[in-house]
């Protein structure tokens, strides 16, 4: 998909966003969660969702693990280096500097474009997926739903379902898709309304595919660009970068752990 089609289909995703909810109402477990899908499929037909994302939509499951997962991210009240030795920090540096020697091509062109050197993204990447080794299970659009539906974030999660929802309108997204917990997708996990705001073709194929390498590491530099990342500046905290690996993880030992992994894989 080009580029400037994913940024009119934002636009339209921005729409949606701040129409009038009608009345889907959150819930605290399953028992709410089909009244619920009904009540947010009309809601989502008078805001323009078609057909096949209703039909989609209204075949998801509560998602008894995305609710665990989300109830259960401790490793994030961890001290830095408690943090940094669960994920696995040295070993993704150490893999990281590989992959910038078998990748050094592709990344010079995602540099070139964007500004963003290797090492924040090698380090996302790795953090993320173990560089792709594995990008999750769970059903994407049933975890997108039930994080909409819940009452604890559903503010968050609704324009992503909506997003999701536009993603299987136009094809681009299968109601088959697995990924990560919380609905994540791709080689460094983003979400459905970043996949739209973000995506980019990275390797020329006319196709915005995150399950695809380049386009992920593409589109995972598009949105540090998106976020106020300055070419040559530093991304160490206190430099101006940082601020664009913040918008990347809420949790601040994630924010710090990509600066420290991405310097030490673009310092060796």
């Amino acid at each position: 998909m080009a580029y400037t089609r994913l940024i009119a289909l934002a636009s339209a995703l921005l729409i949606l966003a701040t129409a009038p909810a009608l009345a889907a109402r959150c819930g605290n477990n399953a028992s709410g969660f089909e009244k619920w899908k009904r009540s947010f499929a009309q809601e989502a037909r008078a805001n323009g969702i078609r057909k096949r994302g209703i039909n989609a939509l209204m075949g998801t499951k509560y998602s008894y693990g995305t609710i665990k997962a989300d109830r259960g991210q401790h490793s994030f009240k961890l001290s830095l280096n408690q943090f940094m030795k669960k994920r696995g920090a040295s070993a993704i540096a150490s893999q990281g500097k590989r992959y910038k020697r078998s990748n050094a091509s592709l990344l010079k062109a995602i540099e070139r474009r964007y500004g963003v050197p290797p090492g924040p993204l090698l380090a996302i990447w790795g953090m993320e997926t173990g560089f792709g080794r594995y990008m999750g299970r769970q059903n994407t659009l049933s975890a997108v739903a039930t994080l909409a539906y819940d009452c604890r974030r559903p503010d968050f999660f609704r324009p992503h379902l909506y997003a999701a929802l536009q993603l299987i309108d136009r094809g681009s997204l299968s109601s088959r898709q697995v990924g990560a917990m919380h609905g994540e997708v791709g080689h460094t996990q983003f979400l459905p309304r970043n996949v739209l705001v973000y995506g980019v073709d990275g390797n020329g194929d006319g196709r915005v595919d995150l399950n695809n390498k380049a386009d992920a590491l593409a589109s995972t530099a598009n949105f540090l660009r998106g976020h106020g990342w300055r070419p040559g500046a530093g991304y160490q905290p206190g430099q101006p970068n940082y601020r664009a690996i913040q918008g990347w993880n809420a949790a601040g030992v994630y924010q710090q752990t990509i600066a420290i992994v991405g310097a030490q894989i673009d310092g060796g």
